[in-house]
């Protein structure tokens, strides 16, 4: 397989930076769950780390992944994405512990399942011209 060539590939490029700038957030995600986890309810840690890696996240994945401008209409939509992403995040969280996963593998598993679906969504949101904007 000829890997320089699919390297120089955009789509590729871009899904390489977005797990690189996944990965960051998830390792604030994961730390600060793995602070709070020991003080607070179990739900109530996940969304702080969630909260605070998604605000280093929009700024990370505009100017590093997508190579765009950071504007109040992308952060809607990052928002919004986000949202999603969180109902996910907690629905599997949640069905991870209640499967018994113990509490500090289950977030990890959640990333393998949302991670890639995030992805999607906030491919999306980055890329989405107008149809105005295309015919500039």
């Amino acid at each position: 397989m000829d890997y320089s060539a699919l390297l120089r590939q955009k789509k590729v490029r871009e899904f390489i930076r977005f797990c690189l700038v996944g990965t960051v957030a998830a390792g604030i995600h994961y730390g600060i769950y793995y602070w709070l986890q020991a003080y607070l309810a179990l739900n109530i840690a996940y969304t702080a780390g969630y909260l605070i890696s998604l605000a280093c996240n929009f700024f990370m994945t505009s100017y590093f992944t997508f190579r765009s401008k950071p504007t109040v209409l992308k952060a809607t939509g990052f928002g919004v994405s986000h949202l999603i992403n969180y109902l996910l995040h907690m629905v599997l969280f949640n069905v991870f512990l209640w499967m018994g996963v113990p509490r500090l593998l289950a977030p990890l598993l959640v990333l393998a399942v949302a991670v890639p679906a995030n992805f999607i969504l906030l491919r999306w949101v980055f890329k989405y011209k107008k149809s105005s904007e295309n015919e500039e």
